[in-house]
């Protein structure tokens, strides 16, 4: 039948003729429908979008792509097009003006049409050239569809020509269109290249360029340009120099300016809405400024939208399009069941399997760009918001800074940052899952009528109970995250304290102390597993629970209608698209309050005080570089407590000023005003110049030492040589492995305290600054190198002679040499003036001198004299008395002449060889060797040892049970299609009830047997997955705790071994269960799909293999490549956070020096480099994404195709069954690939934590043969030659052999590294004999266990270490002693008075390191423990430096009085403390040298004792 239009007037036949084109078995559309509706789609669409061209057009900043091929032709066939339609033209008016045919106004229309609109496609052409745009969207689809469009009328044609008679002439319309549809062709496949890249560009490009640019349209739609690495990735690891850089937009130049821009707006509308709001109160008849703290914080939402909001409503559009085409495929399904049922011609069948194909295609392409897109947009805020926290912390004013700790700061970058990544892909579920839910409710009333509301409710109902659970879990979480926190901060402890506890053997008892938080944690984690199996028992049953309520309604209340296939299928498939939003809702909603909350940290943090760079000026007339006038400071808030008060100082130009006083008196402070780190009060400063600062605390970058001196300077060899010459830097040089080329470790751990100082020091030389401000640079060097540095550097005569130096110091012995003094004595100063006429007004400076005579008798005697008759004669007699008390006290060093530069440097000493290059040096020096990223797959082995720790029997339960719940849903799905296919139901008009009912029992049966078995599974695997976490947990912790100090903590970082027990034992604990819960559901949902499908359709078989093949071969691709570009991403993420921490750290120093921007670059190029990681790592799931999908949407196609194939022999029911499965199965298969990598990723942890269970173990703890209860009894001790070695051909001790009698003292002495430290090492056996043995009371110590053998002797170490916990459980973890017996050690050790004023008592808690006890106080501790033991051998490593003399005092009086009767070993490092043993050791150099009493070896002039005790100045 035909309808008369006004179209079809307009073209002189009919517009729409039904019989020819629906009701037929050779469909034909009109040709009217053809001249018009299938010419004006194309050429209106390119109308439309073409400002989606030009709107790249004006945004682009690249222009001219140069001519080619390419272009040329492009621009030549639309040209020969335009030309074509124009002879259209002529002949339509020719044929018209002849009057040979009518003419109707079609004929005119159409070619004027495509003329136009091949003309505005060559302007496109023509300016996409001009400006750069490489290939157009627009214009690709506008030829796609010009080709799509015109096969109709190609058919036609060719149809028309074939029925001519033989003798007519062909028609022009034929031949018109024969040379228009191949043109139209090639333009289409030209489109599918890209051009040339454009000559100008303001763009610099570093290494490979992302190939995405030069990609064509349709590369870039299905991302086939990400295969090259793909491919890459397979053959071999992925490294880092594989990747691209960052496309320009996406990197921090182009995205930083563009938020900033927004920001500076949003402060400056914050500051016009803020102005100071004055309040006026009567009573008190004072004006009040409205506060700080009052004002509302700028927000950086507003910025980041209008920064980033374009492209991020591009993709939401996208996702609009997509989901909106969901709900067409039900619609689909519905129309193919009943072309099975119905008999019509088969063209339509494949009409709709082809449309539910292109259906499909269309929402994969559109899926993967909105993703992309939104991972861009998530990309681009987090390189915003991390430079912009960049910048701010290192503007913070120091009141702000005090408000959070580094970690805290560091957080907001990786944290908070971080969210909006993940975030920006799922915030638009917010108007898209209520959209989905009510179009899915509106088909679905349409089908079930009221009936539907059964099946909300249930769902409705069931997101509360979600929540409650949901809350109730992250409750939990919280709970054992505190647990966790309290494990691993007790780990951390046991690890830094490692040697100690081993000397003390108490490994046992931390163990347990570990074991049990491990317990509760794991009991939190039980309840977790319960309710998680809860919420996956509510999420697969809840599909059926709605589906089931929802028939059942629907047949229980028609009693005329029945359920048929088409019904219920369709219905199905639905309830299908319902389950994903509904699921998604809540996620999406706590995942914004976590983000809303990250929020406002970021804007608190955004909005705190800054310095206030005004503070200081730089007037250029003022004569002196730097001044000071009525300078009031304070640390804190402008109306705090100034900490300087009064301040007038005026520093000369070239001049050397001291500042002194005691420690408190604000002499840093003073320095930090200079440099305006400090708030001002009042008054005024002012520098010119440029300023170079060396801070007390030296702070060192984790780079090599070159770097750290160079500090951004360009290398000016001479100079430098000469720096470190001066810098006393060339000796340290030389021993460390790898000179200045030494990588030195976060804070500088590898290097001591006067290293670090030095180098601190020498970076200040280096760079040549008008004013120098330094604090105490000489406070951790030794004497001598004190006075090297201060007469080549700083003093009158060093190499900063001319420059104007500002000195905080406690060196007394150099002031004589400076030209002003300035005494400070709480925070003002108490007098200024030259050395000497600061003596004789005997005041301030005095005293200060005095205190600090004790300093000063390490230096030389001779200066010494100098300085006794300076104070004598202005002090007399008082002088003296003051003398002896500071002499008792003063001790010397016996290391004052170990290496030339003084400090210790650690011992290694190996000279290298000149012939290495820098780079060999680098690699040589590494300190720590690299950990190891694991490369390639998993090892099954890893699997296997995962499966056992899990259990057989939890193993085996979780897949039966799953087989049985994927038997039970096909199950009860196929009982649908038998029940909605049955035409028996019907008797009579009426339904059969009884019949009706049976079918609806046996569908809830079914039903309740899934729910079942998912119950089951998902709890056993819970289990099971935690009990392997405990047990692999028990097992690590038992391996470190067994690990040898050398050769296993020497050489690994704690933080490495720490991270094995935080982060990988969290991803068994939490991440593993649910993946592999995920992963088994996955696999067995894609088991069933394929077997309904292959049932139903046994035809199917047939491509089940090689699209197996395909998928297998995709899958091995995506995962060797993603995996390795995860592994490089969080590589190259921690330098982002190391480098962040390690500024905020050293700021005042980066401020000092003016260097601000070059680490705002640094840590730019380093997020740059984080992103170009991460992009493709993005980039690699939607490659993935699509070309799976792209499986799944032919796996649908085939079902459909075999479905018509096969109409005449199955039921409409199966039909649908089968393609309503198989309309799922994209999305499982593509997270199947996602969960496998999962699993693959998070086994790793698996696999390092049996590295480290598996490490080699020192000696057994315990032996069967034993030495008896009351061994040792005498404490004496033989050395048989015995020898040592850390590393084996490199002995620390040779051939050593001497006897110590029972109870006698022995003293070890000699320089460091000679062995002294080594010797007690071995007596503990924490370093084994290589040769020779110890005997203890004449049992050979080695055939005993380590446990036996360190519990009985008892050690004072050097450092007093002390842990988290009680008082008492520090002296004794393991309750063995009475509290008589504990008070009765703290009496001894002269603690029990303090003790007892503490609150709790021994209840005290100390805190992480024993932080809340003073040094003093942990080494009483530490000797508290000794007395509380009591063995008859004491080991006493004395305290170098930590100590002050009263306490030492207090300890040497307790040895000598409370260990008379045992056998003390002392390793000394000041003489005087052994001098009245019976014996004195000297070792050197690893060997024994001297054994005899002390007075026998003084009396030998020529004794290695001799002279050091003449260095220590005990004789004269």
């Amino acid at each position: 039948m035909s309808y008369n239009s006004t179209l079809d007037s307009f073209c002189g036949t009919p517009f729409w003729n039904s019989t020819a084109t629906w009701y037929t078995d050779n469909p034909e559309l009109t040709p009217c429908f053809q001249q018009t509706v299938l010419i004006w789609t194309p050429c209106l669409y390119l109308w439309v979008f073409a400002f989606l061209d030009l709107y790249y057009i004006f945004n682009s900043k690249e222009r001219n792509i140069p001519w080619n091929i390419l272009n040329i032709t492009k621009l030549l066939v639309t040209c020969l097009l335009i030309v074509l339609k124009f002879v259209d033209l002529g002949v339509a008016v020719h044929l018209s003006s002849n009057g040979e045919k009518e003419v109707y106004n079609a004929n005119y229309y159409s070619p004027v049409i495509k003329i136009l609109t091949f003309g505005l496609s060559a302007t496109l052409l023509f300016y996409n050239r001009k400006y750069g745009m490489r290939a157009s969207g627009v214009l690709f689809f506008f030829w796609l569809l010009l080709v799509v469009a015109g096969i109709p009328q190609l058919r036609s044609e060719i149809i028309d020509h074939k029925n001519l008679d033989d003798d007519e002439n062909v028609k022009y319309n034929f031949i018109s269109y024969m040379v228009y549809y191949p043109l139209i062709v090639l333009m289409f496949i030209l489109n599918c290249f890209a051009d040339l890249p454009p000559k100008d560009t303001p763009y610099k490009y570093q290494k490979n360029q992302c190939p995405e640019n030069a990609a064509g349209f349709p590369s870039r739609l299905t991302f086939s340009w990400f295969d090259p690495l793909a491919l890459t990735g397979f053959r071999r690891s992925l490294v880092e120099n594989d990747l691209w850089a960052l496309n320009p937009p996406d990197s921090s130049k182009e995205c930083v300016p563009k938020f900033d821009k927004f920001w500076e707006r949003s402060l400056k509308k914050r500051e016009l809405s803020n102005g100071t709001k004055a309040t006026y109160r009567k009573t008190s008849a004072s004006v009040n400024f409205k506060p700080e703290n009052e004002k509302k914080p700028a927000s950086i939402l507003p910025a980041l939208c209008l920064a980033f909001g374009g492209q991020f409503l591009f993709g939401s559009i996208l996702k609009l399009i997509n989901d909106i085409l969901m709900f067409i495929s039900p619609q689909l399904l519905k129309l193919l069941i009943s072309f099975v049922k119905n008999d019509e011609p088969d063209w339509k069948g494949y009409a709709y399997a082809v449309a539910l194909l292109l259906c499909a295609i269309t929402q994969t392409m559109l899926l993967a760009h909105y993703f992309t897109r939104m991972y861009l947009v998530g990309m681009r805020i987090r390189t915003a918001l991390t430079s912009a926290i960049y910048r701010k912390s290192l503007r913070l004013s120091n009141s702000a800074r005090k408000e959070s700790t580094v970690g805290e700061i560091v957080n907001l970058m990786s944290v908070d940052a971080q969210r909006f990544v993940e975030l920006t892909a799922y915030l638009n579920m917010i108007w898209s899952a209520p959209l989905q839910i009510a179009l899915a409710l509106y088909f679905l009333w349409a089908i079930l009528g009221p009936s539907v509301l059964a099946g909300l409710a249930v769902m409705i109902i069931l997101i509360p109970v979600n929540g409650l659970i949901a809350n109730r879990v992250k409750t939990l979480q919280i709970k054992q995250m505190k647990y966790k926190d309290e494990r691993v901060k007790l780990m951390n402890e046991v690890l830094n304290g490692i040697k100690v506890l081993k000397m003390y053997a108490w490994e046992p008892s931390f163990e347990d102390q570990i074991l049990q938080i491990r317990n509760k944690e794991m009991h939190v984690l039980k309840q977790t597993a319960y309710l998680n199996s809860a919420t996956s028992f509510i999420w697969s049953c809840a599909p059926f629970l709605v589906s089931l309520m929802s028939f059942g309604c629907f047949v229980l209340v028609n009693d005329k209608e029945t359920l048929d296939s088409e019904k219920a299928f369709v219905a199905l498939s639905l309830f299908n698209i319902l389950r994903f939003p509904l699921s998604m809702l809540p996620n999406v909603i706590s995942n914004v309050v976590q983000t809303s909350v990250g929020i406002k940290r970021l804007n608190k943090f955004m909005n705190c005080d800054e310095l206030d760079i005004s503070s200081v000026d730089h007037d250029k007339k003022e004569p002196s570089p730097i001044v000071i006038e009525n300078g009031n400071f304070t640390w804190g808030e402008k109306d705090a407590d100034p900490v300087l008060k009064n301040i007038n100082l005026n520093v000369p130009r070239g001049s050397l000023v001291a500042i002194v006083g005691a420690v408190g008196s604000g002499k840093s402070s003073l320095l930090a005003a200079m440099l305006g780190e400090m708030n001002k009060i009042s008054g005024r400063v002012n520098t010119h110049g440029s300023i170079a600062y060396v801070p007390q605390q030296a702070w060192i970058q984790n780079a090599t030492l070159q770097d750290n001196i160079l500090f951004g300077k360009p290398l000016q060899q001479q100079s430098y040589n000469n720096v470190i010459n001066v810098c006393a830097l060339k000796p340290d040089f030389d021993v460390l492995p790898g000179g200045d080329q030494t990588e030195i470790g976060e804070k500088g751990i590898n290097l001591s305290g006067g290293q670090k100082q030095r180098v601190s020091l020498a970076r200040a030389v280096y760079h040549e600054a008008d004013n120098y401000l330094l604090d105490d640079p000489l406070s951790a060097v030794d004497s001598h190198v004190g006075k090297h540095i201060f007469d080549k550097v700083i003093g009158p005569a060093g190499l900063l002679k001319d420059r104007t130096r500002v000195w905080v110091t406690h060196n007394v012995s150099y002031l004589a040499q400076t030209d002003l003094v300035v005494v400070l004595r709480d925070g003002q100063v108490s007098e200024a003036g030259s050395y000497q006429h600061l003596l004789e007004k005997k005041g301030a400076f005095a005293d200060f001198l005095l205190h600090h005579l004790s300093d000063i008798e390490k230096t030389s005697p001779d200066e010494l004299d100098v300085l006794k008759q300076d104070l004598e004669t202005k002090l007399g007699t008082e002088f003296q008395n003051k003398l002896q008390r500071a002499r008792s006290l003063s001790e010397s060093t016996s290391e004052s002449e170990q290496t030339p530069a003084g400090d210790r440097a650690g011992s290694v000493k190996q000279k290298t060889p000149d012939a290495l290059t820098q780079s060999d040096l680098k690699e040589k020096n590494k300190l720590i060797e690299a950990e190891k990223a694991e490369t390639g797959s998993v090892k099954w082995s890893i699997y296997k040892h995962y499966l056992m720790s899990v259990g057989v029997f939890a193993s085996v339960v979780t897949i039966l049970m799953n087989l049985i719940l994927q038997v039970f849903q096909v199950g009860s799905n196929y009982w649908l299609a038998e029940w909605s296919s049955d035409s028996k139901i019907i008797v009579n008009g009426t339904v059969d009830r009884a019949k009706r009912d049976m079918y609806l029992g046996v569908y809830g049966a079914l039903g309740a047997g899934q729910v079942l078995s998912v119950s089951v599974s998902s709890l056993a695997l819970y289990l099971g997955t935690l009990a392997a976490a405990r047990a692999l947990h028990a097992t690590l912790l038992a391996g470190v705790l067994r690990a040898p100090s050398i050769g296993f903590f020497d050489c690994t970082p704690v933080g490495r071994v720490l991270n094995r027990f935080s982060k990988d034992v969290d991803v068994l604990d939490n991440t593993l269960p649910m993946t592999l819960r995920g992963w088994t559901s996955c696999f067995f949902s894609v088991l069933g799909t394929l077997f309904v499908i292959s049932v139903s359709t046994p035809l199917f078989l047939v491509i089940v293999v090689p699209v197996g093949l395909i998928y297998y071969v995709i899958q091995r691709f995506y995962v060797a490549t993603s995996r390795q570009l995860k592994r490089l991403e969080s590589i190259s993420r921690s330098p982002i956070y190391s480098h962040f921490g390690e500024s905020i750290t050293g700021a005042s120093t980066i401020r000092a020096y003016g260097v601000t921007d070059r680490f705002i670059e640094e840590s730019e190029s380093r997020v740059d480099h984080n992103q170009s990681c991460y992009y493709p790592s993005c980039i690699a799931n939607r490659w993935l994404a699509i070309r799976l999908e792209m499986i799944g949407n032919f796996i649908i196609f085939s079902a459909a195709v075999f479905a018509v194939l096969g109409r005449n022999s199955i039921y409409p029911g199966i039909v649908g069954l089968s393609i309503s499965y198989a309309l799922q199965i994209t999305q499982t298969l593509n997270w199947l690939v996602r969960m496998t990598s999962e699993v693959e990723t998070n086994i790793v942890a698996v696999e390092r934590i049996k590295e480290y269970a598996e490490t080699e173990q020192e000696a057994a703890w315990n032996l069967e043969k034993g030495p008896g209860a009351t061994w040792p009894e005498t404490g004496a001790l033989q050395l048989e030659q015995l020898t040592l070695e850390y590393r084996p051909g490199e002995p620390a001790l040779r051939d050593v052999t001497c006897t110590v009698a029972p109870r006698d003292k022995l003293g070890i002495v000699g320089r460091t590294g000679a062995g002294k430290s080594t010797l007690t090492l071995g007596l503990f056996r924490i370093v084994e004999a290589a040769a020779g043995r110890i005997l203890i009371d004449g049992v050979d110590i080695a055939t005993l266990g380590l446990h036996q053998l360190r519990s009985r002797i008892t050690i004072i170490p050097q450092e007093p270490i002390l842990f988290s916990g009680t008082l008492r459980s520090n002296l004794d973890p393991f309750e063995a002693y009475s509290d008589e017996e504990i008070w009765r050690a703290l009496e001894h050790a002269h603690l029990r008075a303090f003790v007892q004023g503490l609150p709790a008592g021994l209840r005290h808690e100390v805190a992480e390191g024993g932080e809340n006890l003073s040094v003093g106080q942990r080494q009483l501790v530490c000797l508290a423990r000794a007395l509380l033991r009591k063995t008859p051998l004491l080991v006493l490593d004395e305290a170098t430096a930590a100590v002050d003399l009263e306490t030492d005092d207090l300890i040497q009086k307790t040895i000598r009085s409370e260990f008379a009767s045992c056998t003390v070993l002392t390793i000394a490092h000041r003489l005087n403390t052994i001098m009245d043993s019976t014996k004195v050791m000297v070792l050197d150099r690893g060997q024994l040298v001297e054994y005899a009493a002390p007075q026998q070896l003084l009396n030998d002039k020529n004794s290695i004792f001799y002279s050091m005790a003449k260095d220590a100045g005990i004789v004269n």
